[in-house]
């Protein structure tokens, strides 16, 4: 066997249909391409989400919802779980550094203090922000609270 006598399997290689040859190859006159319209034509092409001419289902739903560029989200940490870091970790100090570490938040996220629980021991909190009642816990309880800027 060598490169000359190679061979494609019998049955495989099939002729292409020779459509628009005249009408004795049973494909000419329209070319299988029905009678006349758009889509006879060369170089048609149709639009994306076209449905024959009925209303297309993006034009027939109501446009709904707004999209605020400028809103700011927030990582919710709540004090139950600012107690739970402060008992198992036995710090004082709880930080934007040390609940990334916890992989509570993300390092980019920005932390927001919530009021479900109560903190039992004075913590020095830093967050980018604190509710009022997670605030007035945590200065009850003898602890100080400073946001972080943005």
């Amino acid at each position: 066997m060598n490169l000359s006598n190679l061979k494609p399997a019998a049955g495989s290689v099939k002729k292409a249909k020779r459509i628009g040859r005249g009408q004795g190859s049973g494909k000419g006159g329209t070319s299988t391409k029905g009678h006349k319209g758009a889509q006879s034509r060369t170089g048609y092409s149709r639009k994306i989400g076209f449905e024959g001419g009925q209303m297309p289902l993006q034009r027939r739903i109501p446009k709904g919802g707004f999209k605020n560029i400028n809103r700011v989200e927030y990582a919710a940490i709540n004090l139950d779980v600012l107690q739970q870091i402060a008992e198992s970790l036995n710090v004082s100090k709880i930080d934007h550094a040390l609940l990334v570490s916890k992989h509570l938040v993300g390092k980019r996220e920005l932390v927001k203090v919530l009021g479900r629980g109560e903190v039992k021991s004075g913590l020095e909190v830093h967050a980018h922000k604190f509710s009022d009642t997670a605030k007035a816990a945590i200065e009850k309880a003898g602890g100080s609270t400073h946001e972080i800027a943005k």
